[in-house]
């Protein structure tokens, strides 16, 4: 399969191929009101564009850094930014920030916390 980038390359043709049936299925008597929006309507076919971009993207450098670290660094690093999305958009859009969202911030973050500083406390002489 080559590279990483082959691998994730390949999946996602895969994946898009195999889910077509699915679709065709379950939306199949949509799709010619989808193609005339998707035709008549810049600002959809805009952002579906736009979106799957940054979805493959996303999925690109994740998979370039699942190569480059391990798994649960991977994970741990996903878990933070996480955490950092959603406080800065409560920040940004001025939503409150209450009890249960708090906790579970400050779970991931201490998480976060305790991961990066978990070999020096486990460190043996």
């Amino acid at each position: 399969l080559g590279s990483v980038g082959n691998q994730l390359c390949i999946t996602s043709i895969l994946g898009f191929l195999l889910s077509i049936p699915f679709v065709l299925w379950k939306e199949g008597g949509k799709l010619g009101q989808f193609v005339e929006s998707f035709k008549t309507i810049p600002a959809l076919r805009n952002n579906m564009i736009a979106s799957a971009l940054w979805f493959y993207g996303y999925n690109e450098l994740s998979t370039m850094t699942l190569k480059k670290t391990n798994a649960v660094t991977q994970s741990v690093a996903n878990t933070a930014k996480r955490v950092i999305v959603i406080v800065g958009v409560a920040l940004v859009l001025g939503e409150s920030l209450d009890f249960m969202k708090l906790l579970g911030c400050g779970i991931g973050i201490g998480g976060v916390f305790l991961y990066s500083i978990i070999d020096n406390l486990v460190k043996k002489d």
